[in-house]
């Protein structure tokens, strides 16, 4: 997943941000329209959006941002099914991307899953060699 730059929005002016605060008032129900087509969204987005619009109503400046899920090195390891010493010998190699905090490593969620996947693809190519061999030896 790519990282978009946080957007900062100034807060809104008095007014409204009065309209806007007395339109959510006792309301969680957020419909949006997009290109003219009605969108309900989901549990999740509501509540984000609620909130995003009570700052918003607020008169409070915002910043919206994505945030990725880093690991400790333990945390990535456990993940993986590896050992700490064999997944930090795989970031020291360049196998997996590696974040340093100070001297504190951190590895991203998300490729631990794409070297979980990597891994996977390949047992399945193996297998599926081993197999075609064996026909082939038999036939």
């Amino acid at each position: 997943m790519a990282l978009i730059a946080p957007r900062v929005t100034a807060g809104l002016p008095a007014d409204d941000a009065r309209n806007l605060a007395r339109s959510l008032q006792d309301s969680n129900d957020i419909t949006v329209f997009v290109d003219g087509t009605v969108h309900r969204l989901p549990d999740q987005a509501r509540d984000a959006v609620v909130d995003l619009l009570a700052r918003l109503g607020r008169g409070e400046a915002v910043t919206v941002s994505s945030v990725e899920e880093m690991l400790t090195t333990s945390q990535a390891a456990e993940l993986a099914g590896i050992s700490h010493t064999y997944l930090r010998n795989m970031t020291d190699r360049g196998e997996i991307p590696v974040e340093y905090r100070g001297t504190h490593r951190r590895i991203r969620q998300a490729s631990i899953i794409a070297w979980l996947e990597t891994q996977k693809r390949k047992q399945e190519e193996s297998a599926a060699g081993d197999g075609t061999g064996a026909e082939a030896d038999a036939g």
